[in-house]
């Protein structure tokens, strides 16, 4: 039987459920099938609301031409959390006689009662999903009517002002947008100059040679120069407007008035939200872009994304992604050149800082790509694996110490409670009217501490299941580490990354001191949380790896 392994996440944090812990759980579980052959494809950055994901889509392809017999995935939403997409993805596998597993539900579509709880258990996510958007919506439309301003970053050329008013006696306040008369005409000069040159990095170059800074004195780049290019803040809301993103399947709200539009729910926790739950409230501030201007600048910055390479993402360089400048911090990228002549013609490769090159000019020198590669590689096999593995069984005891305690004494005593007030709910039957008050504020009181119960017992298990991947996390890292002498030597460029990024999680390069350091993963714990830890130093010889 071979199988084919499916992973996802929308963004790699390092820890939990990252793409190469899924695809370590679904081999060890195929390989307790029997299973020696395994097809991998892995969506990293990609969200499960639809399956327009190139892995996927690929996987499908691959489906037709009968390159597997079965899907194997870790969880259930890795695959898609939309039940449409879910159905059609079941009935086309069983068509042409490609069984699933979901290893985390233990759903087997071989199985008719698998069949049955997969779709009641997708169902239900959804339902609970699409409940919790439309109330936010409802929230959000209520808070865009007065043009409210939540807070966060302010954008250059708007102030908040401070609106007061009395609601059941008591005196509220709420901000709202008000244009910063110094700093309006500069965004307007950034949309002329971007009409001009069409690039961003030359308006962020034209600000900085200009000496012409940001909100609070710091140098405009090119992301902050595209984001205020997109912000919907400045544009005069029409029904243009309207429509451009509504095909974008973003959520707006309020009529087309020429005023700027606030955007909410893009973010959460810090995180970039999907598209499907942005909403884009028509506000009270007005806009100061034309529209037609605004959008036509929008098709450009968006063809410039797509034309644009993503940092640290070649197949061929095993520390990409990971390699980082220890002066500005910013990501070694991988650089290709040529040297030599006709036959002698050679190339080669090196890691250089993403920023060396541009107006920021950072001073660390380049570094030769295959060896420090090698020598990291052999700096990870000569290192004491006990001690890194003392370590992690450290951050695991400390786990385990903070591990929530059973929650069963919640749960007894949310059952005795509604106990008590079916009892009261009977006893309502055989009082007077004057009595049934006091009885009705007892069943009320219980009610509030039956909720307040069932709060705590949903934080508790939420922290419960949050502590349970930490420490699967921390069993698949010693499992690398125990493993990686054995299979480093002869894995594929693939397997080596997959092996390197599973157990390193940032290695630095200084090129004045010809010094990398390699970051272990999760070291060390602490309560505050998970802070890197660096066990491993080394000097290497700068005359022989600078390029």
């Amino acid at each position: 039987m071979k199988v084919a392994i499916y992973s996802r996440k929308s963004k790699f944090t390092g820890k939990g459920e990252s793409v190469e812990n899924q695809v370590q759980l679904c081999k060890d579980y195929a390989k307790t099938l029997g299973v020696t052959e395994f097809l991998i494809y892995e969506d990293e950055g990609f969200s499960g609301k639809n399956t327009n994901r190139p892995e996927f889509i690929k996987m499908l392809e691959d489906a037709k031409s009968k390159k597997f017999d079965t899907i194997i995935c870790y969880r259930l939403d890795r695959i898609s959390r939309n039940v449409s997409d879910f159905s059609s993805l079941i009935d086309d596998l069983s068509s042409l006689g490609i069984g699933f597993i979901s290893i985390k539900e233990q759903f087997d579509t071989t199985t008719p009662m698998g069949r049955a709880m997969m779709f009641i258990s997708s169902v239900f996510a959804q339902l609970e999903r699409e409940t919790i958007s439309e109330r936010v919506r409802d929230n959000m439309r209520e808070l865009a009517k007065d043009g409210k301003w939540l807070g966060g970053q302010l954008p250059l050329g708007y102030d908040t002002e401070i609106i007061k008013y009395v609601s059941d006696g008591k005196e509220r306040k709420y901000n709202i947008l008000k244009v910063n008369e110094e700093e309006i005409p500069l965004v307007n000069d950034i949309y002329n100059k971007f009409l001009e040159v069409g690039s961003l990095t030359k308006v962020s170059e034209y600000l900085y040679k200009n000496k012409i800074t940001g909100k609070n004195g710091g140098t405009i780049t090119p992301s902050m120069v595209k984001e205020i290019l997109t912000n919907p803040i400045y544009v005069k809301s029409s029904k243009l407007t309207h429509h451009y993103f509504e095909i974008n399947n973003i959520l707006t709200t309020g009529e087309a008035n020429g005023c700027g539009y606030l955007t909410y729910g893009k973010n959460r926790n810090g995180k970039k939200v999907d598209k499907n739950n942005w909403i884009y409230a028509v506000s009270k501030h007005l806009g100061i872009i034309e529209d037609t201007t605004w959008l036509e600048i929008q098709k450009v910055v968006d063809k410039q994304s797509k034309k644009g390479c993503r940092t640290g993402s070649s197949k061929n360089g095993l520390l990409s992604g990971i390699l980082k400048c220890a002066k500005c911090g910013s990501a070694m990228v991988l650089t290709y050149s040529s040297y030599g002549k006709g036959e002698n013609k050679r190339k080669s490769y090196y890691y250089k800082c993403n920023k060396k090159y541009t107006m920021y000019k950072c001073s660390n020198s380049n570094i030769t790509g295959k060896e420090i590669e090698d020598f990291v590689l052999n700096k990870i096999k000569l290192t004491d694996k006990e001690v890194l593995i003392s370590e992690y069984e450290k951050m695991k005891n400390n786990f385990k110490a903070i591990k929530p305690k059973d929650s069963t004494l919640i749960q007894e005593e949310i059952k005795n409670k509604e106990k008590a007030i079916n009892q009261l709910v009977l006893k309502l039957s055989e009082v007077n009217e004057a009595s049934a008050k006091y009885v009705i504020a007892q069943i009320d009181k219980l009610g509030l501490e039956i909720e307040e119960l069932k709060s705590k017992l949903d934080d508790v298990n939420e922290f419960d299941n949050d502590i349970e991947l930490e420490m699967l996390n921390i069993d698949l890292v010693v499992d690398n580490l125990n493993k990686f002498n054995k299979l480093i030597d002869s894995a594929s460029i693939d397997e080596k990354k997959m092996l390197i990024n599973s157990i390193v999680d940032k290695i630095t390069w200084d090129g004045d001191s010809g010094e990398i350091r390699i970051f272990y993963k999760g070291l060390s714990w602490t309560q505050s949380g998970l802070n890197n830890l660096c066990l491993d130093t080394e000097r290497i010889c700068v005359t022989n790896i600078k390029t």
